[in-house]
């Protein structure tokens, strides 16, 4: 199990000294749905390339 308490500390100590609130929570943030991401492309959560087009090209206005 992944220590997040220091996951987070370490994180926030690459930060320049300067960093606001708003930067460390949107770096929190960022780390934490790039790991949800990760951890649904191991659970198989995820569309195909093609599923993709396919929904885009109903936004696409020709």
């Amino acid at each position: 199990m992944i220590d997040v308490k220091s996951e987070a500390i370490a994180i926030i100590e690459e930060m320049p000294n300067d960093s606001t609130i708003e930067d460390i929570i949107g770096e929190l943030y960022f780390k934490a749905q790039v790991d949800e991401g990760l951890r649904q492309l191991d659970n198989g959560e995820f569309i195909s390339n093609e599923e993709v087009k396919q929904r885009a090209s109903k936004w696409i206005i020709k």
